[in-house]
């Protein structure tokens, strides 16, 4: 198989955008991949390991700048359900989905995290609904800035507090419940849109988009996946006794585009004492004031989140999006994201189903 020819005639010569989840649908009933629905309901570790094909073929179009681009920009297009939600979010300045909320607050757009049994941690039952939370916020009219919080938990070591978050779920992951693809579509999407805001279909997203900016909020602790996020904020207020990991090589799994961009805010060093080492990172302290803007006491995180939006609106936000896009440009532009991306959609479908996976899950994290 060509992954090549077989994207090219999926999207008809690169005319139409295909997300990469529809991608891989349509190249199994075309006969290109196996089908991996009959390991769905199997544990991890007892799964066949169908997925993996997945990870060449995406591997290989990412790796291609022609096609690997286009599939980046098919990402980076908001969501059908997020279109056919707009109007009502316009009219009500809400709305609930599984794993987000969202509240239109004065010039903000307050985006909350909720996976309350799981320290709000990610999964399937959160992905979609976090993307479409990021969609409206960033085509909502009435909003000038994006904020991002975690919601409060409900898990019994935690119960009452309000937390940024836990990283992937790894029960879920255990269980087997947490897809290949999973990654893939979090990191080319809403993690993404974070960092490059909407693409338009007509645009390439390197000259025009739709973006604000984000502040993130970041109570108790921002584990594994959201550590990644902040990667991808504008500004970041941490409460004086939260802190930062990036657990991935104790899990067993590639953290997301942190590899790539941790080292730009800490050095190398120490993003490689994060990520391979389990360097936990205070965010009040040096390293952590590199990666976060502004500390708080705890009791004072709502104000300060007030004071930020309204410092950062005071003035207007017309060079908001110029400025990311000038900052992208010498920092990250979509071609280095796309090569990275297409490291990162093969190694990762080999880390999903390592036998040291299981094994670290098992050893370190109890989920048994």
């Amino acid at each position: 198989m060509n992954a090549l020819d077989v994207y090219a005639g999926l999207t008809e010569g690169r005319a139409r955008f295909v997300r990469v989840d529809e991608l891989c649908r349509m190249a199994v009933q075309a006969g290109h991949l196996p089908d991996a629905a009959p390991d769905a309901g199997r544990p991890l570790k007892e799964k066949k390991q169908l997925e993996l094909a997945q990870g060449a073929f995406l591997a290989e179009i990412l790796a291609d700048p022609d096609c690997g681009t286009h599939l980046c920009h098919s990402m980076l297009l908001p969501r059908k359900e997020s279109l056919e939600l707009l109007k009502s979010f316009e009219n009500s300045g809400s709305a609930e989905f599984s794993g987000a909320s969202l509240r239109r607050e004065g010039k903000a757009a307050v985006l909350t995290m909720s996976n309350p049994d799981f320290l709000n941690a990610e999964d399937e039952t959160t992905l979609a609904g976090m993307e479409t939370a990021v969609d409206l916020a960033l085509l909502d009219p009435a909003t000038e800035v994006c904020v991002l919080r975690g919601g409060t938990v409900t898990h019994r070591k935690h119960a009452g507090r309000r937390l940024f978050g836990a990283g992937i779920n790894l029960t879920h992951l255990y269980q087997g419940k947490i897809r290949y693809l999973w990654y893939l579509i979090r990191d080319l999407g809403f993690v993404n849109k974070f960092f490059r805001g909407l693409a338009l279909p007509d645009f390439s997203p390197e000259v025009n988009s739709v973006e604000k900016l984000w502040i993130a909020a970041v109570d108790g602790f921002a584990i594994g996946g959201h550590c990644q996020i902040l990667l991808t904020m504008d500004y970041t207020i941490a409460a004086q006794d939260a802190y930062l990991t990036l657990p991935a090589r104790k899990e067993g799994i590639v953290p997301g585009a942190a590899d790539l961009r941790l080292p730009r805010f800490v050095g190398d060093r120490i993003a490689r004492q994060a990520v391979m080492a389990e360097r936990r990172i205070d965010c009040d302290s040096p390293e952590g004031r590199l990666i976060c803007d502004a500390i708080a006491p705890s009791a004072k995180m709502d104000s300060a989140v007030a004071k930020t939006v309204e410092q950062l609106t005071g003035s207007g936000v017309v060079s908001a999006a110029s400025n990311r896009r000038a900052f992208r440009a010498g920092q990250e532009p979509l071609d280095m994201f796309r090569r990275y991306m297409a490291v990162y959609a093969r190694e990762q479908a080999h880390c999903h189903f390592s036998p040291a996976l299981i094994a670290n899950l098992e050893k370190n994290w109890k989920v048994k």
